[in-house]
């Protein structure tokens, strides 16, 4: 046992020995129910030596719980001016002097956001985000991957947008991926939060493997789509840069642009800090980038949901999920293939009223990359 806690402290970041300690821990735990059945059984007085192997086992599964929930908790945090630059806005952006966190700002004159200096070939993105209070119809902030610069009709995109309201109604989230330019097949979902964004910060994810794109607000997954062969070039696969903006959906954003931005409220402030960039930086003008193996099936793990987690998921769809794609048959008369259909949800979606969408602005996405040297791949998730 010291032996393996040994090799594990030195290589925690390899998948291996966390696949390794996972099986040793389950043989242990077994061996241990079996000696405590017999000690009773046979009246065996070993108290003393299972009060010791109880601990051990304790021990260990709490390490266990750290080794396995390490990969998408523990990742450093990013100084801004290390991963990210000015995309637009002026003096609308402001990096706080800790520099960790930022501010953004819309008002009368223009909105405002940042990119990553580097471009990703899938990856962990992260921030906490704390959103505009008040009346806020027809604001929008965004924060997601993109490569709309570089190829302007095929291009790949995944989002968190947050669409703001009027008084007294709660802001929503909606998420989409686009692959390839597949723009008129939205995958759009829309949610009600169980928190108010606006009264403190809270963390919203995507995690993008070769497989999955998962979405996370405060490390629960709200939304999983998985890579299929009937998807083909619709899922998201070409290097992206990573986004955050604020700017004026006037048009569509809220109640189908019904309610449009009243700057009277302005300036809407949204802030953004514990910035995580974590993914397999690339050169794109290499023909084939691709990440590390290691990197490659570190995601692919990060990507596995748990069933604590699954569960949450469900549970948060049922509850908040006021929109899909997948049961909106006035925009696609045939269901597209990835969707499973279920005939309860389908009821429930049907008593909300039809949405409208629309895209980034194309002047939110820079002409030109300031991609560093590639990296050889990622760290371990």
């Amino acid at each position: 046992s010291l032996l393996l806690l040994s090799q594990v402290s030195t290589h925690l970041h390899s998948s291996s020995s966390i696949r390794y300690l996972s099986i040793y821990i389950h043989i242990l735990s077994f061996l241990h129910c079996l000696l405590f059945f017999l000690s009773h059984r046979r009246n065996v007085y070993i108290h003393k030596e299972m009060g010791f192997l109880t601990r051990f086992f304790v021990f260990m599964s709490l390490l266990a719980g750290l080794v396995s929930g390490f990969a998408l908790q523990k990742l450093p945090l990013v100084q801004f001016d290390e991963g990210y630059t000015h995309l637009f806005g002026d003096q609308n952006l402001v990096v706080h002097r800790d520099g960790k966190s930022v501010r953004l700002t819309l008002d009368e004159r223009t909105g405002s956001g940042f990119v990553s200096n580097d471009i990703y070939l899938h990856g962990f993105f992260s921030s906490s985000i704390k959103l505009p209070a008040d009346y806020s119809a027809g604001v929008v902030i965004a924060f997601y991957l993109s490569n709309g610069d570089l190829y302007e009709k095929n291009h790949d995109e995944i989002d968190f947008e947050f669409l703001g309201n009027i008084r007294g109604k709660e802001w929503r989230i909606q998420t989409n991926i686009y692959g390839n330019g597949s723009t008129h097949l939205g995958r759009e979902e829309r949610y009600n939060l169980w928190f108010d964004p606006t009264e403190e910060f809270h963390q919203y994810s995507i995690l993008w493997s070769l497989s999955h794109i998962i979405f996370y607000v405060d490390n629960v997954p709200i939304r999983e789509v998985k890579r299929t062969a009937s998807m083909g070039g619709d899922f998201p696969a070409k290097p992206m840069s990573l986004y955050a903006t604020i700017w004026d959906g006037s048009k569509w954003a809220t109640d189908g642009g019904k309610y449009g931005v009243n700057y009277k409220y302005a300036p809407y402030v949204t802030h953004f800090t514990d910035l995580i960039l974590h993914g397999c930086a690339v050169d794109p003008t290499e023909k084939f980038p691709a990440c590390q193996d290691e990197a490659v099936e570190d995601l692919r793990l990060a990507s596995e949901i748990t069933v604590s987690q699954r569960n949450k998921m469900e549970i948060f769809r049922r509850k908040h999920m006021t929109y899909s794609y997948c049961y909106d048959h006035m925009r696609y008369k045939v269901v597209l293939s990835e969707c499973v259909v279920n005939p309860a949800e389908a009821k429930r979606l049907r008593v909300y009223d039809p949405v409208t969408f629309g895209g980034i602005p194309r002047g939110h996405r820079r002409g030109k990359h300031r991609s560093r040297s590639r990296l050889a791949g990622t760290e371990a998730i």
